[in-house]
């Protein structure tokens, strides 16, 4: 199943033609988006970014990192709605059981509004550390595996390296 979710899809990305320093960008931001704190929003934010970038990014790795990044997406909401409480001196929103009991029954709108603001306010403070840091972190792995990939796919077929598309 991991197989042919991710790496058969990772391996017709890294197929076709794309430098690695555009694949570790692309890779960094999907996965940077992908851990936006509310959920549902992060492939509208994904699609909004490749149609800012155009061709400075790979499309299809940044839908592939953000969605690998879904699981990530729900385990740090909880660190950024702390971060963007230290930062705001905001109140601390408890996460028991009785404040979900109140949010259920609509008895704390403005404690979730506030909880929001501060989950966004830890996310944009750490997204310049997080895109860099993957990047820096993904180049090197992009770096060796594109050679590798472009070596085994062109001695294994008697395709050119760029086909003519006329």
């Amino acid at each position: 199943m991991v197989r042919t979710m991710i790496v058969d899809p990772l391996l017709q990305i890294l197929n076709r033609v794309a430098e690695p320093k555009q694949l570790a960008f692309s890779a960094a931001l999907g996965i940077t988006l992908g851990v936006f704190p509310i959920c549902g929003v992060s492939m509208s934010l994904c699609g909004l970014a490749i149609a800012i970038l155009g061709s400075s990014c790979h499309a299809p790795t940044v839908m592939l990192a953000n969605f690998i990044a879904t699981p990530i997406e729900l385990s740090l909401m909880i660190p950024f709605l702390r971060l963007g409480e230290v930062i705001s001196g905001g109140p601390h929103f408890p996460l028991t059981s009785d404040a979900l009991k109140k949010v259920l029954t609509g008895q704390a709108s403005l404690c979730v509004l506030q909880s929001i603001y501060n989950s966004l306010l830890g996310w944009l403070i750490a997204v310049p550390m997080m895109l860099a840091g993957l990047y820096i972190l993904f180049l090197p792995c992009f770096n060796i595996l594109v050679p590798q990939i472009w070596h085994s796919f062109f001695t294994s077929t008697e395709a050119t390296p760029f086909p003519c598309r006329c």
